[in-house]
């Protein structure tokens, strides 16, 4: 004997029901109930075997009625009847546990028929509502494949990036001390020549989302480190790296044949940063090393002021979103200040990026920030292309005039 129980808000659908199901030897009607929560409770107190759930009912209907009672019955099986076929409906009720959907109007013996199959295991569903589920299961099924595909060719890019040193190449952006107009030091930038152009911090993102962060940061520093050796000693080098790439020991391993006074290692604003102590034994190792750390993109949100409060960087490097336009704009200006009036209260210098012109150059030089880049002052070029400059422009110090 298959106990089954009703849940309808309509007295007509819930004695057409019953009616129904008595007539058919083999089922018993266990209990009714008008409203999710009365059959919830009455799902307590006598668990029948299958319940027929309308769908569309108030206090969050079918769906929110077979999640609560599954919550707590797991072996019970649920037959959706509907009025309501359409598949988002459907695929409702699917999602909140339901092994069966009928359509009220059915045949007797199509009603019949799911409650069997309920009992018995396994599922139904009306062949008016099959086609919709078929549909919507082929379009997940279309969206997995396309997502692996697109995951397959990102993983491609970046196995070619790591081994081609034509597609990963690297470009050096001078820093400069502002009030002297000399350049200090470079921050050693991403660059991928390979179609369609696409930016680092895209080619970057793309390599996280599969994993592959460490892999492609850990190739961009061993190009930096390799170019920096022609490096006049005087100049300071920044490179960029991710917390995940910053614990791990290959870049330990790496730095570890670099350390000195002229690196300093960046960890940007956007970065998520799950262990702080972690990291700060890492930039322990490098200031024993004689190196510096830096926050980078200070300013562009409330990240970068915990890592600031947290990782007590060396440097503070202030985003462009505050030096655009900051000799226009007040806020910007009152920010940029109180950020400079923090570093110099601990110890830290600051730069100001993104300077794009010469009123931007001359406010944060006015607000005490020591030193400066930006396309400007100097855009990111080869490192060939960066000693001829020097030469040229005899703009190096005699020696690093900042402790980075």
């Amino acid at each position: 004997m298959t106990r089954v129980a009703i849940v309808d808000d309509g007295e007509v659908v819930r004695e057409a029901l019953v009616h129904l199901l008595e007539s058919e030897p083999g089922f018993e009607v266990a209990w009714t109930a008008g409203d999710p929560d009365e059959a919830i409770s009455s799902a307590t107190r006598d668990t029948p075997e299958v319940i027929l759930i309308d769908v569309r009912m108030p206090a969050g209907g079918g769906p929110r009625a077979t999640r609560e009672i599954l919550r707590e019955h797991p072996a019970v099986r649920v037959v959706a009847v509907s009025a309501y076929g359409e598949r988002t409906t459907v695929m409702e009720m699917l999602r909140a546990g339901a092994v069966g959907y009928v359509l009220k109007g059915s045949p007797a013996e199509e009603i019949l028929a799911a409650v069997v199959a309920a009992s018995q295991g396994g599922t139904r569903l009306s062949p008016q509502v099959s086609g919709e589920v078929v549909q919507e299961l082929a379009g997940r099924l279309r969206s997995e494949a396309s997502d692996d595909r697109r995951k397959s060719e990102i993983e491609s890019r970046v196995r070619r990036a790591v081994e081609d040193p034509d597609v990963l190449t690297m470009v050096f952006q001078p820093v400069f001390d502002i009030a002297r107009m000399r350049i200090v030091g470079v921050e050693a930038l991403s660059r991928f020549r390979i179609d369609p152009p696409t930016p680092a911090d895209v080619w970057f993102a793309e390599a996280e989302e599969i994993g592959r962060r460490p892999q492609l940061e850990l190739a961009a520093l061993r190009r930096a480190f390799d170019l920096l050796v022609d490096l006049p000693s005087a100049l300071f080098f920044s490179v960029n790296a991710s917390p995940e790439t910053i614990l791990g020991d290959e870049f330990r391993a790496l730095i570890a044949t670099t350390i000195g006074a002229r690196l300093v290692v960046e960890i940007t604003e956007h970065a998520v940063v799950e262990d702080y102590e972690a990291i700060a034994e890492v930039t322990e190792e490098i200031r024993q090393g004689g190196g510096r750390l830096a926050v980078d993109d200070v300013g562009a949100g409330f990240a970068s002021l915990r890592h600031i409060l947290r990782l007590s960087p060396d440097v503070i490097k202030i985003d462009r979103s505050l030096t655009a336009g900051v000799d226009r704009d007040a806020g910007a200006r009152a920010l940029a200040q109180a950020l400079i009036a923090f570093a110099a209260a601990t110890g830290a210098v600051v730069v100001a990026e993104g300077l794009e012109r010469q009123e931007e150059l001359e406010t944060m030089r006015d607000l005490g920030a020591g030193f400066g880049q930006g396309h400007h002052l100097g855009e990111p070029m080869p490192m060939a292309d960066l000693l001829a400059l020097l030469e040229r422009g005899s703009s190096v110090p005699p020696r690093p005039r900042v402790n980075f």
